[in-house]
């Protein structure tokens, strides 16, 4: 699994063009982003909640790379911070330029939310 490129508003990952924020999960299985589970409680998908984070987590994983968008605006909530901490989970937010890069060389067990636009 590789992503290939990223432009404002799409990301391309192993040749197929998505026009949305995604997940990629420990098996490569990319999802659209359930960006709706942070929306309601802060109004914005700027600020990752703990539901979001609940819902992109999976057992196994030890990285969960977040590709803050091409500004940088993605951040996460103190409670999904805790959260993933709690769950032994190292977390790396990049601008998304940068995190597809981390996401490409990184080998360990990973998983990744990406922001593809601001």
């Amino acid at each position: 699994m590789r992503i290939d490129r990223c432009d404002f508003g799409s990301i391309t990952i192993d040749g197929k063009t998505y026009d949305h924020d995604v997940t990629i999960g420990l098996s490569g299985k990319v999802k659209k982003r359930k960006k709706k589970l942070s929306k309601r409680l802060y109004g914005t998908s700027h600020i990752i909640s703990r539901d979001e984070a609940e819902a992109v987590f999976e057992r196994g994983c030890g990285l969960l790379i977040v590709g803050t968008g091409q500004e940088g605006n993605v951040r996460l909530s103190p409670d999904a911070e805790d959260y993933l901490g709690r769950k032994g989970v190292k977390v790396l937010l990049q601008p998304t330029p940068e995190a597809i890069q981390s996401f490409n060389r990184a080998r360990r067990h990973k998983i990744a939310l990406i922001h593809v636009t601001c």
